[in-house]
């Protein structure tokens, strides 16, 4: 019982972390659109990110591909947490908040990993 809890506790906050990005994505928000002028990946990159960010949402909200989703969550935070340390700083826009949100999402994403290993080769013969 309490692993369910956890298992979709960590499912939600990583979707809601990445959902509620898309927003200032997908409508060109002048902070969304700052940083990816920064990174040198505007438009494609922010468009991008956007739709690999609502596939990994969908598939961690949904149990049978929730290792899936997680997988490509981490590899997206860890593109976040990446720039962040090396192009954008921590503080970009005067705050915190989107190194955090990339952080907490990481560490949600890995502990779905963690809880689903389990699956692990089930996917590895997954064929598409």
């Amino acid at each position: 019982m309490t692993r369910n809890i956890f298992t979709w506790l960590f499912r939600i906050l990583a979707a809601v972390i990445m959902l509620q990005t898309l927003y200032f994505k997908f409508t060109a928000q002048d902070e969304s659109v700052r940083l990816f002028t920064q990174l040198g990946m505007e438009p494609w990159g922010r468009i991008g990110t956007g739709v690999a960010e609502l596939v990994a949402s969908i598939l961690i909200l949904v149990p049978r591909t929730t290792l899936l989703g997680a997988i490509m969550g981490l590899g997206l935070m860890s593109g976040a947490i990446f720039f962040h340390l090396t192009k954008l700083g921590i503080y970009f826009g005067g705050d915190a908040v989107l190194f955090s949100y990339a952080a907490i999402c990481f560490v949600c994403c890995a502990a779905l990993i963690i809880l689903y290993r389990k699956n692990i080769p089930q996917l590895l013969k997954f064929k598409f």
